[in-house]
């Protein structure tokens, strides 16, 4: 038992994550002098394992650096929710992004279900891997709409969304979304496993390893406290990243800290994972668990630095528990950190637009499971060089567009049926305008290995020099190896704040 100072309050339970009680510890070398590999992988969590497991898969050599022990981080401190339902998250995502990026940012969390099942069945992994329908529920007449709203807007992006009207939970609800076909298990169970697959033919774990720094593009090189690791490209997936070349994306992300609470109940819990909508949040699951099934009650989040003493965040998460159940024993407690982003979505991918080698994948907020697996497959597919159709929507260089994008003031007087690449700085934008008027504005970065297309005048498409893919003027592919067009581009009004 630890205890809060000066309070009389006693902490309930074990000091310690479930996950990592009911594991063992792992137990890889340290690196000793220099290495060469394909592809360095910083940080020994979600993104870090999986990215390895699926690199290797194809045959390419891969070092995973951790400066603890693997699976010991924010990943070893999750409640473990495999869900492409973030809370009320897809109204706000069609707003803000549009419904096309929108449908990316669902499209890959949902992909990350169906990925972490296929690894789970094919491996024959036994992590407690269930199927289990998620709920956001309104906790109030206030929430109610926000509900209705977000049921329209998820089942618009093809997501297992239906509302209910009544939940099977001990207080009054005032109607829920429910997605189906979503999941949970215990993921150091999951993601040791996939760490056995890695060791060998080349590719390598290195525990007790600290990454000092990263310099070079071809080779791309880490230092460590142990030696030098040498590769064509490195994966950033530490907590927060270690590096952050242009200086900005750091004032991007914040730090979000929340608590849990593992406890048995007298009452038998529901099939669901359920989380309110209103604030501070509150969250609840089960667990399979030696002894019975153990609750997970997660909530009174807070900015990391800020809030009351820790104590009181426990102890009014112990209330909130105790009211609604009749608790016959706290066995554990545990912080999570989460790093958020400030438009709440996670960044995924090249560190900047011309960073060819250097991949980073952070700000999952608390949604790390499905995110961080999702951002293993972005990068795997971006390293590999093959088209993925989410990666817009995570893309870091986003927040470098809203301070730099070309206005419309600036972009020349285009004819109709014509098109232009216009360039401001380091900014690209690919122009044309139909034979009825309609300006379009797309990125011309080539959708297979992101080469700048140019304009064909003759034929009227959008080129691109590398590797022979072709756009019609509208952006869409019309000669391969490209397989997605080219995206949109927004360009601002002159008297938008810039």
């Amino acid at each position: 038992m630890t205890h809060g100072k000066n309070t009389g309050y006693t902490l309930p339970g074990r000091a310690e994550s479930y996950w990592l009680a009911t594991t063992p510890e792992s137990n890889y070398p340290a690196l000793s002098g220099d290495i060469n590999v394909d592809v360095a992988i910083i940080g020994g969590g979600i993104v870090g394992i999986t990215s390895a497991f699926l690199l290797k898969e194809v045959g390419v050599s891969v070092a995973v650096i951790e400066a603890d022990r693997i699976i010991k981080g924010a990943t070893g401190y999750t409640t473990a929710k495999i869900t492409s339902q973030h809370n009320l998250i897809y109204d706000r995502l069609i707003s803000r992004f549009g419904r096309a990026q929108a449908k990316q940012y669902a499209e890959a969390n949902q992909a990350a279900i169906d990925r972490i099942e296929y690894i789970v069945r094919s491996w024959d992994i036994s992590c407690d891997f269930a199927q289990k329908s998620a709920y956001v529920y309104a906790g109030s007449e206030n929430s109610a709409q926000k509900i209705l709203d977000e049921v329209r807007a998820a089942r618009s992006l093809g997501l297992p969304a239906s509302f209910e009207n009544s939940l099977p939970l001990p207080f009054e609800t005032y109607g829920a979304v429910r997605f189906n076909r979503q999941a949970q298990f215990h993921p150091r169970k999951y993601l040791c496993a996939l760490a056995r697959e890695i060791e060998g033919d080349s590719c390598y774990i290195f525990e007790k390893t600290r990454a000092l720094g990263i310099e070079g593009g071809e080779p791309v090189v880490i230092k460590t406290d142990r030696g030098t690791v040498r590769a064509d490209d490195v994966i950033q997936a530490t907590h927060f990243p270690i590096l952050d070349k242009p200086g900005e994306l750091f004032k991007k992300l914040s730090q979000s800290m929340s608590y849990v609470l593992g406890l048995r109940i007298e009452e038998t819990f529901p099939d669901g994972m359920f989380i309110n909508a209103e604030e501070p949040a509150r969250s609840l699951r089960s667990q399979p668990a030696e002894g019975g099934e153990l609750v997970l009650a997660v909530g009174d989040g807070h900015p990391t630095g800020s809030g009351n003493p820790t104590h009181q965040h426990y102890r009014q998460l112990e209330d909130w528990a105790r009211s609604i159940y009749n608790v016959r024993s706290i066995d554990y407690h545990w912080l999570t950190e989460d790093v958020v982003s400030e438009d709440g979505v996670p960044l995924i991918g090249r560190l900047t637009p011309d960073s060819e080698h250097s991949y980073l994948a952070t700000g999952f907020g608390k949604w790390g499971m499905t995110t961080g697996t999702a951002a293993a497959v972005i990068i795997t597919d971006m390293i590999l060089g093959r088209d993925n159709p989410w990666a817009e929507v995570y893309d870091p260089s986003r927040f470098r567009e809203i301070s730099e994008l070309i206005i419309r003031e600036d972009l020349p007087e285009v004819e109709p049926g014509q098109g232009t690449l216009v360039e401001k700085g380091e900014d690209k934008v690919a122009v044309y305008r139909d034979p009825q008027g309609v300006l379009y504005t797309l990125n011309p970065a080539c959708r297979h290995m992101g080469c700048t297309v140019s304009w064909n005048d003759a034929d009227r498409t959008w080129d691109c020099h590398c590797h022979g893919s072709r756009y019609n003027a509208r952006g869409e592919v019309i000669q391969s190896p490209a397989v997605y067009g080219l995206l949109e581009k927004k360009v601002k009004e002159q008297n938008q704040y810039r």
